[in-house]
């Protein structure tokens, strides 16, 4: 349908014109999500128009008409003017059911929007008659129309996706407040399930796009209790113990013979998980108190069930266990001791006594996602940071993570890069372009081998190892600050009799090469020497390297032209060491 043709249908003022032409302009545009730009001026005037309806009293279907336009309109990011003033935002979030008492006083109190203070008479007579109509806006029923408010929803959803004075807007109006009451009531059949949806994708983007919001979601609103109950009452779960959840009707069932999350359930769960996440985003990085401790277990406890259930279809269990690896990872470390609750039963995986489900899970999880090879540091990293993170704190992880990814070493004559075994990916990870990749990598096997740099160079060989060695300072070996528990590293019978002879960079038992200096004299020797000490300093005065050197403390430092000198001089002497033995020449 013409543009021009719906805007005289509704220049008109008249109901049933008007709800014939938005019905027919929302059906020719229902799937369009692209605009052309030559409109935009016709597309502004529209909605203009629409919103001026919707501050009248209308007819059921056509108040329904003027939301799916809006909700149509909302999609163009360049046309959004007529929607983002706070009395259109306040009238669509009173059709959508969560005005607050502030969304009602900025409508009453609204200064004339989009008006200059220079401008006078009729146009602020048509101001102050836009609000009084506003004022006459019906209250909410009490059968509520199910598909106006989830046309309302979507609008406003729209509006926070592509506009930041809607989101302005939206935080003053305090619009989470209104959603957060609604949450309260999860188990209210009265809402459908379109309504929980998008009250969840509002409460999403508000919390990802607004701080304030997102602050106000977790300490005034008590976001993680008030998310929790709901993601409880998705799942259908109940409590044989505190910390230890079941489906209700399903109590004592194996988590592998659960049938699977419905399409609804799985929706409604992930998107009460990126809420928490966002809600939650530093909570790991700062202390908290019992009170806050106890909400977190209780999450943790959820989300461990999160992580043993499973969606319909291997795509979406995947996705479905992505948010809640995602969000794991942002509980407080001490809180993570959940996983390891339940008690041990037939068919579960126990390792010293404790039930290593979720851990396995975690770990057959990131192991997918290291094969699949795709964006590492987006899929990879969170499991795999859980996974270090949890070794770090809980000695029973550690040695479980231990035993499948790091077993006795018996391959002494292939590099432990190379191969198909856990170990061999992680270790092909240490070099890695991307750094947080690498690091992350490195950082896990350094935590199984209870950050000993003996035991970490003989799994990993110390070429791959001189990274993080290098950045720790542990490059002459040693054992970094971490509290472990005291055992000793089980030995084969294969590397103990090929232990004298395995290259500690490559960490294989190599061939014997032949001496490249065999039959040089002293002097030979020293000159070749000499010569490469004189190379390096030629590169590095043309800065096309910068030498390095480890240093006594066993991190590494820029070596200086006089370093350089020094070693021309004696290449058998290090330069600390050369500036020692001139400090005690001093001293004596």
């Amino acid at each position: 349908m013409d543009l021009q043709a719906v805007i005289a249908h509704m220049e008109t003022g008249e109901q049933d014109a008007a709800l014939a032409a938005l019905q027919g302009f929302n059906r020719e545009m229902s799937q369009c999500f692209t605009f052309r730009t030559a409109e935009e001026k016709d597309r502004q005037h529209l909605g203009e128009l629409v919103v001026g309806f919707l501050s009248r009293n209308l007819q059921p279907s056509c108040l329904l008409a003027c939301l799916e336009t809006v909700r149509i309109l909302s999609r163009d990011k360049r046309c959004l003017d007529p929607f983002i003033t706070r009395s259109a935002m306040s009238t669509l979030a009173t059709f959508a059911g969560i005005a607050t008492v502030q969304t009602a006083a900025a409508a009453d109190g609204q200064p004339g929007e989009g008006k200059t203070e220079d401008k006078e008479g009729d146009e602020e007579g048509e101001a102050d008659a836009s609000r009084a109509e506003e004022k006459e806006a019906p209250p909410p029923a009490e059968n509520p129309d199910l598909e106006v408010i989830v046309e309302a929803l979507k609008s406003i959803c729209n509006i926070l996706l592509h506009n930041e004075t809607g989101q302005a807007v939206a935080a003053e109006l305090q619009l989470i407040k209104g959603v957060a009451e609604r949450l309260k009531h999860c188990n209210d059949p009265t809402w459908s399930f379109e309504v929980r949806f998008f009250d969840l994708r509002l409460c999403f983007l508000l919390t990802a796009l607004r701080v304030d919001v997102r602050a106000q979601l977790a300490q005034e609103l008590h976001g993680i209790s008030l998310l929790g109950n709901q993601l409880d009452a998705t799942l259908g779960l109940c409590w044989p113990d505190p910390l230890e959840t079941a489906r209700v009707g399903l109590e004592g069932v194996p988590p592998e013979e659960l049938p699977p999350l419905s399409r609804q359930q799985t929706e409604l769960a992930m998107e009460i998980l990126k809420i928490l996440f966002n809600v939650t985003f530093d909570t790991n990085r700062r202390k908290v108190d019992e009170e806050e401790a106890a909400e977190y277990r209780h999450l943790g406890a959820i989300l461990r069930h999160c992580l043993m259930s499973r969606a319909e279809g291997e795509e979406r269990t995947e996705e479905f266990h992505s948010h809640t690896v995602n969000l794991l990872g942002n509980l407080p470390l001490p809180c993570l001791d959940v996983l390891l609750m339940p008690k041990v039963q037939q068919g579960s995986i126990e390792y010293m006594g404790v039930n290593m489900d979720a851990v396995n899970m975690l770990l057959d999880f990131m192991e997918k996602r290291l094969d699949r090879g795709h964006k590492l540091k987006e899929t990879l990293l969170p499991s795999l940071n859980l996974l270090t993170e949890s070794a770090r704190i809980h000695r029973e992880t550690r040695k479980f993570l231990r035993s499948k990814v790091l077993p006795p070493l018996r391959d002494v004559k292939n590099r432990p890069e190379v191969g198909n075994t856990l170990r061999n990916k992680i270790v092909r990870l240490m070099t890695h372009i991307d750094t947080d990749v690498k690091d992350c990598a490195a950082e896990f096997l350094f935590v199984l081998c209870k950050e000993s740099v003996s035991r970490f160079i003989k799994y990993t060989g110390y070429g791959n190892a001189a990274g993080l060695l290098a950045a720790r300072g542990l490059l002459r070996g040693g054992r970094d600050s971490g509290i472990y528990s005291e055992d000793e590293d089980s030995e084969t019978e294969e590397y103990r009799e090929a232990k004298a002879h395995i290259n500690p960079v490559t960490g294989v038992v190599e061939e014997d090469q032949p001496n490249p200096m065999e039959g040089m004299s002293e002097e030979q020797k020293e000159y070749e020497a000499m010569k490469l000490v004189s190379m390096f300093n030629k590169l590095s005065r043309g800065n096309l390297i910068q030498p390095m050197q480890l240093s006594m403390d066993g991190t590494m430092r820029e070596m200086t032209s006089e370093d350089l000198q020094n070693l021309s001089h004696n290449p058998l002497l290090q330069p600390e060491e050369r500036r020692d033995a001139d400090s005690e020449e001093e001293e004596q």
